[in-house]
């Protein structure tokens, strides 16, 4: 690949290395960015080299933009790979990265900026012609939201205009709630993103969460790499994944593709992305979010493309041209990701730091685990409780599902509690085998190991 030399990981854990692999692969040298706490993790003992960025909390770390940007100068690197979170989706540090005259590994930070604001990318959704939930703009105060909540109607969604991950989202069914939930988020929204702006959509009952894989490169091309379902979920976040999304028509499966490259090139997108839809049972499906950066779940869209996006990203991020075009992508099998979490599903999800004692991790066809851990390894207090993604391929759902209960069977930790037996339970539930799932359904199921 020609262009990058060496590229500094702005990020940690499993993603971390899942770059770090990539950039081997591609020939390019891999510098770790790494804090106090993670000074001894696996993905640092990995890397050509590491830079020591701060103290243990991710404000003193991962999230302190000269610390990183210091870190890529002096280790000499010519790029950098935000992965997800943490400053993935940071204007400000991509602008600030290319100020110094390094290469940053995902879109502009003009795009990063308008599509990480979610009232203006409803606008440019609408711009480009992709439909969305019926909502407002910004609103100001509680009389604002109630004027508006009026003309979309009962129940809404109070949603942070900045920020993401399922974060500074809340329910309201009724006018009786708003004046409550309304300072309460907006308290919770300057907190968590510095940008207390609030807008409002109608809540779509009974919709699947559908997302769309695109890559973009500098000259001008869009593709997709078919859609994901992401309904499992709790507390809006993410549990379990599969591509492609089971039971989706054709027709609605074209539309879904056809609407998220229509926006991805109505921004002149470069890098990785996925579009996210809220699909209605009939078909019907609302633009909810853009998320320009690579997704946690990026593998199963590889699983069943055989597409390499974290390799794809370096290479655009060169200038290089995509290397392959639309007719090229096709489906095939099917694939499940389940997330394994450091966290006790009986006790709420608490977050469950300690030491790994035993961390055996499953093999065999169609098998992958993408994990920053190894036994003996310290599971922090102070970052993300994900421990591994298994990531399952089979020719068709069912050999996928199968392949996915064989490899929890073999999953072996001691040390901390996971999610792994929830996802035993998951996995053998007759509604989800049947994807008779949506947003809500594990709330509703209230399902436990």
């Amino acid at each position: 690949m020609s262009g990058l030399r060496r590229v500094l990981v702005a990020n940690r854990g499993e993603i971390a290395l899942r770059i770090l692999r990539a950039c081997h692969e591609a020939g390019i040298e891999a510098v770790a960015a790494h804090s106090k706490a993670d000074t001894d993790a696996r993905w640092v003992r990995l890397a050509d080299a590491a830079h020591h960025i701060g103290g243990s909390p991710a404000a003193k770390s991962y999230l302190n933009i000269e610390a990183v940007l210091e870190a890529a100068l002096a280790s000499g690197a010519d790029a950098v790979h935000p992965g997800y979170g943490f400053l993935a989706e940071n204007a400000e540090f991509a602008a600030a990265v290319r100020e110094r005259g390094l290469v940053f590994v995902g879109p502009p930070a003009e795009v990063i900026a308008q599509m990480g604001d979610k009232s203006e990318a409803r606008r440019t959704a609408v711009a480009a012609g992709v439909p969305v939930v019926p909502g407002s703009g910004p609103v100001a105060d509680v009389a604002a939201a109630a004027q508006e909540a009026e003309a979309i109607g009962y129940p809404i969604l109070v949603k942070a205009a900045a920020g993401g991950g399922g974060r500074g989202i809340r329910p309201v069914a009724g006018p009786e709630e708003l004046s409550e939930v309304f300072p309460t988020a907006q308290a919770e929204a300057s907190a968590a993103f510095g940008d207390g702006t609030l807008y409002l959509e109608r809540a779509i009952e009974g919709a699947r969460h559908i997302e769309v894989q695109v890559m973009g490169d500098t000259h001008g091309n869009v593709v997709h790499l078919f859609e994901r379902d992401c309904s499992v979920q709790r507390r809006r976040q993410k549990l379990i994944e599969e591509a492609p999304a089971p039971g989706l028509g054709a027709t609605v499966r074209a539309d879904l593709a056809s609407a998220a490259v229509r926006l991805a090139k109505h921004v002149n997108y470069v890098g990785a992305g996925t579009v996210e839809f809220l699909v209605e049972p009939d078909g019907s499906f609302y633009f909810m979010e853009m998320n320009t950066r690579i997704q946690v779940e990026h593998p199963i869209t590889e699983c069943v493309t055989g597409v390499d996006l974290v390799a794809e990203q370096l290479r655009v991020a060169a200038g290089e041209v995509l290397s392959f075009a639309q007719v090229d992508v096709e489906l095939t099998g099917a694939a499940i990701e389940v997330r394994i979490n450091a966290e006790d599903p009986t006790n709420d999800f608490a977050p469950t730091p300690g030491n790994l004692g035993t961390f055996t991790v499953p093999g065999g066809p169609g098998v992958r685990v993408d994990t920053g851990f190894a036994a003996g390894d310290t599971v922090s207090p102070f970052y993300d409780s994900m421990l591994a993604k298994v990531i399952c391929w089979g020719a068709d759902r069912t050999q996928a599902l199968a392949r996915a209960r064989q490899a929890l069977a073999e999953l072996e930790i001691d040390g901390v509690s996971s999610t792994a037996g929830l996802h035993v339970t998951l996995l053998e539930d007759e509604e989800f085998r049947a994807s008779a799932v949506d947003t809500r359904w594990l709330e509703r199921r209230r399902l436990t190991p």
